[in-house]
């Protein structure tokens, strides 16, 4: 008995002294979306902080498919020692209930903290008949349009199904693509004529005159584009929609280690730089511990289960 204490002592002591000296090896933070939309941004952003902070190198991989299930599901098979982190976007609370097998249940992870929060825009190109979202409606019930989202499951697909379909009544094709930037450059091509997606893709090109930008879900305008309307201000009042960047490890990962991870994150948005780079991209950033992200993250798969359930949007 003595000396079955004494190796779980020194196995308690083993696991401390890791927790510590974390981390000795690189980090792989694992993305699941495409490059050179808002998820991979905000990672890319983060993993040049950790690396700085940590003193490890922290790897971008980015491992799209499935709305985000693909990387996500591999995560929640990694072991949990901090080595491997999910960076995912809001997907990872609508998927639950989008797909009948996700491939993974949110109790498969330990929340690190939410990265910030975007507003889904709804835009066009600039050749559409229509300049504000109640054109765009109009002009919707008159002819056939389809749209171009950022991936199925993603919450701009879903502001788009929630506002076009299920609130105003519009037969709509939705056409998924692999990310944010792709589905920009999709409508800038003309193939769709509109597109949803996260403010961070598409501001740039409306700012360079090359995408319209129709509404905003934010409940006052973005300061990424001030001339962009909301959607509350164009005939639905107070409606609200975001997209967020969030951190996660794999279940059973020590508190320890995701404390550190959430602490140095903190630090790293913000910085004045980081934070005013964000900014012109459409992020807002408010400080929260993993205990305040993981209650967040409850009310958002709640949320987001019933506006899947009410549009009726299902992919498998």
């Amino acid at each position: 008995m003595r000396m079955l204490v004494m190796l779980l002592m020194a196995a308690v002591g083993a696991a401390q002294a890791a927790e510590n000296s974390y981390p000795t090896r690189p980090v792989r933070l694992l993305v699941s979306h495409a490059p050179g939309g808002p998820t991979d941004i905000m990672a890319r952003i983060v993993a040049q902080g950790l690396t700085h902070a940590l003193d490890r190198q922290v790897v971008v991989d980015n491992r799209p498919g499935a709305g985000g299930n693909i990387g996500t599901a591999l995560v929640a098979r990694a072991a949990p020692d901090g080595y491997t982190v999910l960076c995912n976007s809001s997907a990872f609370a609508v998927n639950v209930t989008l797909f009948r097998k996700p491939g993974y249940d949110p109790k498969d992870f330990v929340p690190i903290i939410n990265g910030g929060v975007i507003p889904n825009l709804l835009f066009a190109h600039p050749s559409l008949a229509a300049n504000n979202l109640q054109e765009l409606i109009k002009l919707a019930k008159s002819k056939k349009l389809s749209y171009a989202s950022s991936g199925i499951g993603t919450t701009p697909h879903l502001t788009a199904e929630r506002l076009l379909r299920t609130m105003a009544g519009v037969d709509i094709t939705h056409i998924p693509y692999n990310g944010a930037a792709l589905a920009a450059a999709a409508v800038m091509a003309g193939e769709p004529l509109v597109g949803t997606a996260a403010v961070t893709a598409p501001a740039p090109l409306i700012r360079a005159g090359k995408l319209k930008g129709i509404a905003v879900t934010s409940p006052q305008r973005t300061p990424a584009l001030p001339d962009v309307a909301t959607v509350a201000e164009s005939g639905f009042p107070g409606y609200e929609d975001y997209t967020w960047i969030a951190f996660f490890a794999p279940r059973g990962t020590p508190k320890a280690i995701v404390d550190k991870l959430n602490a140095e994150i903190t630090t790293t948005l913000q910085t004045p730089a980081v934070k005013e780079k964000l900014g012109t991209l459409g992020f807002e950033f408010f400080p929260n511990t993993a205990a305040q992200f993981a209650d967040y993250l409850q009310k958002e798969v709640v949320k987001w289960g019933k506006v899947v359930k009410d549009s009726g949007a299902r992919v498998d």
